[in-house]
C-alpha cells in the first residue's frame, strides 16, 4: 500500500463490536447470532475496533462463518469474497440451522432432553454430517437451544 493510499483510507468504528474490539453477548443478541456464536475478539475488524468503510460492501456484519478461530487464510478469503469460502460458510450456516431446527423440534414437540437429542442425532446423522462434531460438544449446544427456547418463552 502506497502512503498516499494510507492517508486516503476512510476507517469506521467496527459495526460488529462498535468498536470494541471485542464481541460480547449484546453484540451477539443485536446482531441476532445466539447459538451460533459466543463471545470472542471481533474477526469483522480483527479485533482493532476499526473497519475499512468498504469492508461494509464485501462482507455482511453478521455473516456467521467469520469468527476469529477461523485461520487467518480463511478469513482473508471471506474478506475477498472468494466463492468456494463464501459457499462453505453457507454450509457451515445451513448445518447450525438445521441443528438448532432439530433440537427444537425434538424438545418442544416430544419434551425430550439435551443428552436424549444428542443421543438420536448421533445415531441418525454421525456418518453423514457435514461437520464432526463430539456428544458432549452436542448436550452442551443442545442444551443452549433448549435454553434460549425457554427464555424466549417466558
Amino acid at each position: 500500500m502506497s502512503i498516499f493510499n494510507f492517508f486516503k483510507r476512510s476507517d469506521i468504528e467496527c459495526p460488529r463490536c462498535l468498536g470494541k474490539g471485542f464481541v460480547d453477548w449484546e453484540d451477539i443478541v443485536r446482531l441476532k447470532r445466539q447459538l451460533k456464536w459466543v463471545p470472542a475478539p471481533c474477526a469483522y475488524c480483527n479485533a482493532t475496533g476499526k473497519v475499512e468503510k468498504e469492508m461494509l460492501s464485501k462482507v455482511a456484519v453478521d455473516c456467521v462463518y467469520l469468527t476469529i478461530d477461523l485461520p487467518e487464510s480463511v478469513i482473508e478469503k471471506i474478506k475477498d469474497g472468494d466463492p468456494e469460502t463464501i459457499e462453505k460458510g453457507r454450509q457451515r450456516e445451513r448445518f447450525v440451522d438445521h441443528i438448532i431446527q432439530y433440537a427444537e423440534e425434538l424438545y418442544l414437540k416430544q419434551n425430550m432432553d439435551a443428552e436424549s437429542i444428542a443421543n438420536l442425532y448421533l445415531s441418525t446423522e454421525e456418518e453423514n454430517a457435514a461437520f464432526s462434531v463430539t456428544k458432549e460438544e452436542l448436550i452442551k449446544y443442545f442444551q443452549g437451544v433448549i435454553e434460549l427456547k425457554n427464555s424466549e418463552r417466558n
